[in-house]
């Protein structure tokens, strides 16, 4: 048998030393209809932290950005509504784990975005993860609460239930990167209704990666639309859309709410304009009730 050549340690090249990586700079995308796009008007601007050092660069919204995510979000109402909600409940979870097993990279992006130490962070990050596990958990459950049998005096059988009430815009609240973001953005999906969702102005990075975690989990495209940018420039457009049935303020301050909630009247929008929002607080069924309407059925007794 002949004998097996030895192998030979070959040194490395005299004089060659690794070449120097070129930097992967990301600007960070929109998300609409389950795709990324950047911004239509080719716009984007630089997002730093606390201390004026340069993340990352964010794609800035135009207008039509924004009625593209109005279409998509009601293209996709009909299949989001028309799902059991015990199938929304296991999408909204199935949220939770992609959240989880990327629980990292979250903790890192928002002590970043908000320049908090990784305690805050880990604390913020966990209790956004709880926030859509607590929201799965209701999502066959709530209508019970909010809805329910009648008492009606004569031959009848009567009793209401929730229904969602169509597209909400969401101003999200500007001060929390992700917390604040996910406890606007859960409930409205939990009852059923499509979002458009316009992300904190100076700290969009972890929503922006919270909706590429999205495009991988179960959630339909068109169900959540994230946009980026001003919020002076898109939430009058947002409160005047007429394919917009909601409208939360939750991230415009007090000062500033009145012209958008007048825009809104203009088709009978539902507006949310909450003086307050305690993310420290148990959820709690409010904004589970926000966005819904009551259908009451009478059904004839003895027929």
């Amino acid at each position: 048998m002949p004998s097996k050549p030895a192998q030979s340690d070959k040194p490395a090249r005299s004089g060659s030393t690794p070449s120097p990586r070129l930097a992967v700079r990301k600007t960070y995308k929109l998300y609409i209809g389950g795709a990324f796009p950047r911004s239509e008007s080719g716009r984007s601007y630089p997002v730093t932290d606390p201390a004026g050092q340069l993340l990352a660069h964010a794609a800035q919204a135009s207008r039509k950005d924004l009625r593209d995510a109005v279409t998509a979000a009601r293209k996709a109402f009909a299949g989001w509504s028309g799902a059991t909600a015990y199938n929304r409940g296991q999408v909204l979870y199935r949220i939770a784990e992609m959240l989880e097993g990327r629980r990292e990279q979250f903790i890192a992006e928002v002590a970043a975005a908000e320049g908090c130490g990784p305690d805050a962070a880990e604390a913020q990050v966990d209790a956004a993860i709880d926030r859509w596990v607590w929201y799965a958990g209701w999502s066959d459950k709530y209508a019970q609460v909010v809805g329910g049998a009648n008492p009606v005096a004569g031959p009848y059988f009567n009793f209401s239930l929730p229904e969602p009430s169509g597209v909400v815009a969401i101003i999200a609240p500007q001060e929390s990167s992700l917390l604040g973001f996910v406890s606007v953005v859960a409930p409205a999906l939990t009852t059923g209704n499509t979002v458009v969702v316009l992300a904190s102005q100076d700290r969009p990075l972890p929503a922006v990666s919270l909706s590429e975690a999205l495009a991988t989990s179960d959630l339909p495209g068109g169900v959540l639309n994230l946009l980026t940018g001003s919020a002076a420039e898109l939430a009058p457009w947002l409160a005047s859309h007429r394919d917009v049935d909601c409208l939360d303020l939750t991230g415009i301050a007090p000062a500033d709410r009145v012209p958008l909630a007048q825009a809104a009247a203009d088709n009978v929008k539902r507006v949310l304009a909450p003086a307050t929002l305690d993310l420290d607080a148990e959820p709690g069924m409010s904004r589970l009730a926000a966005f819904v309407e009551t259908k009451t059925v009478w059904h004839p007794l003895g027929v």
